[in-house]
């Protein structure tokens, strides 16, 4: 058995589900589990629980999120990123660097999110993108998220690139979202990759083929100590109730 919290870099193209049985396969380890979803599109830190770690999945839950991204103008998506259709007319958008900073600062601070339809959130049991995709009718609540930072590095014909950090279960993409509604353009996530949740970031982030080429390279026999080099054992157990 692998003991352990292993912090990976996320490829775009793959969901969280995807990744764990990528580990399961790569480890030859059964008990494997995810600290937050990042959406197919995202990149960056994903921290998975191997083993008997995976029953301290509880204490991570509302770690704090920070990430990079791009936000396009000019229309929305049904699914408020670049992987949804446009949900409205398609219109030229260059909006300045202070308007959208203007137009974002009802979106800092403690705030109602309504998330989006096409997310994993429930509805009377049912997860809603499940209802989306088939074209019934989502009624999502709002709940309260906390923007701590919503940062503008930089604007650009219909683009613009940001620096977010936020509490657990903020979704990014509605924020992109309300940003455009508030700029009266549309807008949707274009691009998105996560640089640290909780105390987990990139400097200790390691990509499949770095596993995977480390685990072929390893005999069988050493393979649960030597592991360690990826799996931050000392970490988790400070987590350790």
């Amino acid at each position: 058995m692998i003991n352990g919290i292993l912090v990976l870099d996320k490829p775009a193209g793959l969901t969280s589900h995807d990744v764990v049985n990528r580990i399961r396969r790569i480890t030859g380890e059964r008990s494997v589990g995810h600290l937050g979803t990042l959406d197919p599109m995202a990149t960056g830190v994903l921290p998975l629980v191997l083993g008997r770690f995976t029953r301290l999945a509880q204490f991570f839950g509302g770690a704090e999120k920070v990430y990079e991204g791009e936000i396009r103008f000019g229309f929305a998506t049904d699914t408020y990123d670049a992987e949804g259709e446009p949900s409205g007319p398609v219109v030229s958008a260059a909006p300045t660097r202070g308007e959208v900073e203007h137009y974002l600062q009802p979106l800092i601070g403690r705030i109602l999110q309504t998330p989006p339809a096409y997310s994993a959130k429930k509805v009377n049991g049912v997860a809603a993108y499940k209802l989306a995709r088939r074209e019934k009718p989502v009624e999502l609540k709002a709940v309260e998220v906390e923007v701590l930072r919503f940062e503008i590095k930089s604007v650009w014909g219909d683009r613009a690139r940001f620096v977010a950090e936020v509490s657990a279960g903020t979704y990014i993409r509605s924020l992109a979202h309300d940003l455009g509604k508030a700029l009266g353009c549309g807008a949707h996530l274009a691009s998105l990759r996560r640089l640290s949740a909780g105390e987990f970031s990139l400097n200790r982030a390691v990509s499949l083929e770095m596993l995977e080429q480390f685990v072929k390279s390893t005999e069988d026999s050493s393979l649960t100590s030597n592991l360690s080099e990826y799996a931050l054992s000392d970490v988790a157990l400070h987590k350790k109730p």
